[in-house]
C-alpha cells in the first residue's frame, strides 16, 4: 500500500515598492500591488526580503527625474532585481542607458504591463485558491483616509506641463465604478475621501457627462453629481465621511459645489491650481479659465460658505514674468486671502513648450521673488489661523502619541482646512487614551502659528 507524500506550499514571492510623485501615482501603486497580491504575491517592507522591487517614478520636473533615477540606482544597489514604471517610463532609453540591469520599464498607469513583467521576473508560486485569507485592496495610506482617482490624463496644453504626453488626454472613470469604490473604502474604515485627478472640474467632459445607474437612479458623470453622492455615503458609525476636492479648475460649474459644502455634504475645501494671477503670464502659460473674475467668485463662495478653505500653488519666475507681473500677483494674493499657498520657482521640463519662450528670469530674481511671495503668504496664513483661536472645530486624528513622564498623551490631527501631507496640522494635548487615528473630535483651539493650530478636545 503506497503512502501519500505530503506536499508543501511554496513560500510566497515578495514584492518591494518605491512610490514617488503625486497622490495620483500613489493610487497607481496601490492598484498594482492589489493586483499582485491577488496573484499570490506578498509585500516586502525592505529591499533585502524582496524577490523584485518596483520603482514607480515621477517625470514631471527635472528634479523629480533626478530623484527617480536616484531611487532606481538605490534599488539596484540594494536588491538588483528592479522593474521601473510610472511617468518617467516614457524615457526608457535614458533609464536603460544609466541602469542597463533594470528588468523592465513601463509607462504611467500601464498596470497589465507591470504585472506581466513581475510574473516574468518572479513567477508567482501561490494564488487566490491557495491563500485562504480573503483578498483586499492594498492601501499605501493610513486606514482612515484614501485617495479616490476619478480620471486619467488632461485636455489642457499648459506651456510648463508635459502631463498630457505622459498620461494622455482626459479619460474619466465610470461614475458608478467610482462610487462603488468609494462605498467600499468607507465601509472598510475610510473617514476621509480625497478626490484626485489632473482636472477634477473636467470630470465627465470626455463622455459628455453620461448617466449611469446608481442605487436605482441615474447619476451624471459630473463633478457636482459625484460630490453630492459621495457626501451621501455613511461610515459604519452613521457619520458622513469627509469629502475633499483636489485639482479643481475654477470653471463656472464649480459654483454649484459650494452649496453642498454649506450643507455639510462636502468638506469646505478647494484645491485650485491658479499658478499665477497676472493676465499676461497666464496667457503665456496657456492656462484655462484665465479670464475668470476669480476674486469676485471667491467672495461669492465665502458668502455662501464662510468656512471654505482655498489652497493653491503659484509659479514664480516663469519666462517673461516682469516685476510688474510679480507685483500684480502679490497684490492679488493680498485681496484673495487664500488659506493655504505653496510656491515654486519655475523649472524647465524637457518637452515643455515653456522652454522655448523668450526672456528667461535669472535664478537670483527667482529666489528673490520666491522669498517675497512666501513672506506674504505666511503673513496671511498667520492671521487666518490666529482668527481660529477660541473656536471649536472638527479635527480628524492622524496620530496618537505615547504618554510623557506625567502620563499625558498628545495627538496630531487636521482640521477641514488641512489636507494630509501638504497643509498644516492641529496638535492636541491631554487626549484620552482611547483616542485612535480616524476619530473625528471637536477641538477647542487655544493657540496658533504660521502653519498649525494647537488645542484640546472640547469638554475634555
Amino acid at each position: 500500500m503506497s503512502s501519500l507524500i505530503p506536499s508543501t506550499i511554496p513560500d510566497q514571492k515578495k514584492i518591494g515598492m518605491v512610490s514617488l510623485g503625486c497622490p495620483k501615482a500613489l493610487v497607481d501603486s496601490e492598484r498594482i500591488l492589489t493586483k499582485l497580491r491577488a496573484d499570490g504575491y506578498a509585500m516586502s517592507p525592505d529591499y533585502a526580503g524582496a524577490d523584485v522591487v518596483l520603482v514607480n517614478t515621477c517625470g514631471f520636473l527635472d528634479s523629480a527625474k533626478e530623484e527617480s533615477l536616484a531611487a532606481i540606482g538605490e534599488a539596484i544597489a540594494e536588491n538588483g532585481r528592479v522593474i521601473v514604471t510610472g511617468c518617467m517610463g516614457n524615457e526608457a532609453d535614458v533609464i536603460r542607458a544609466k541602469f542597463p540591469a533594470v528588468l523592465a520599464v513601463t509607462g504611467a498607469h500601464q498596470y497589465e504591463a507591470v504585472v506581466e513583467a513581475v510574473h516574468e521576473a518572479a513567477p508567482p508560486t501561490q494564488g487566490p485558491f491557495i491563500d485562504l485569507v480573503p483578498q483586499t485592496d492594498v492601501k499605501l495610506t493610513p486606514r482612515h483616509y484614501s485617495y479616490l482617482k476619478i480620471s486619467e490624463g488632461c485636455n489642457h496644453a499648459c506651456a510648463f506641463c508635459i502631463i498630457p504626453s505622459l498620461r494622455g488626454k482626459l479619460a474619466s472613470r465610470r461614475i458608478d465604478a467610482v462610487l462603488r469604490e468609494a462605498e467600499k473604502l468607507v465601509a472598510a474604515g475610510t473617514r476621509e475621501l480625497l478626490v484626485i485627478s489632473q482636472d477634477t472640474s473636467a470630470y465627465g467632459v470626455d463622455v459628455r457627462h453620461e448617466e449611469r445607474q446608481w442605487k436605482g437612479r441615474p447619476v451624471r458623470t459630473h463633478m457636482t453629481d459625484l460630490a453630492r453622492e459621495l457626501g451621501n455615503l455613511r461610515c459604519p458609525d452613521g457619520t458622513p465621511p469627509w469629502v475633499r476636492l483636489h485639482y479643481v479648475y475654477p470653471y463656472p460649474h464649480v459654483d454649484a459645489v459650494i452649496p453642498l459644502m454649506a450643507e455639510g455634504l462636502v468638506t469646505p475645501y478647494l484645491d485650485i491650481p491658479f499658478q499665477h494671477a497676472s493676465p499676461s503670464v497666464l496667457r503665456a502659460m496657456k492656462r484655462p479659465a484665465n479670464e475668470a473674475k476669480v476674486l469676485e467668485r471667491i467672495a461669492a463662495w465665502r458668502a455662501i460658505c464662510p468656512d471654505i478653505a482655498i489652497r493653491s500653488s503659484f509659479v514664480v519666475g516663469f519666462p517673461g514674468e516682469t516685476e510688474a507681473d510679480f507685483e500684480y500677483l502679490l497684490q492679488w494674493l493680498e485681496e484673495a486671502q487664500l488659506d493655504r499657498v505653496g510656491a515654486f520657482r519655475f523649472e524647465p521640463v524637457e518637452g515643455a513648450a515653456a522652454n522655448n519662450l523668450p526672456d528667461p528670469v535669472p535664478e537670483a530674481v527667482k529666489e528673490d521673488r520666491y522669498a517675497r511671495i512666501m513672506e506674504v503668504t505666511e503673513r496671511i496664513s498667520t492671521a487666518k489661523l490666529a482668527a481660529k483661536v477660541g473656536r471649536t472645530i472638527p479635527v480628524i486624528i492622524d496620530e496618537v502619541g505615547e504618554p510623557d513622564e506625567d502620563g499625558d498623551i498628545g495627538a496630531t490631527g487636521r482640521s477641514q482646512a488641512d489636507a494630509p501631507e501638504i497643509d498644516g496640522a492641529v496638535y492636541l494635548r491631554e487626549v484620552p487614551a482611547a483616542l485612535a487615528p480616524g476619530d473625528v473630535v471637536q477641538a477647542l483651539i487655544e493657540d496658533s502659528d504660521a502653519h498649525d493650530l494647537y488645542g484640546v478636545i472640547a469638554g475634555n
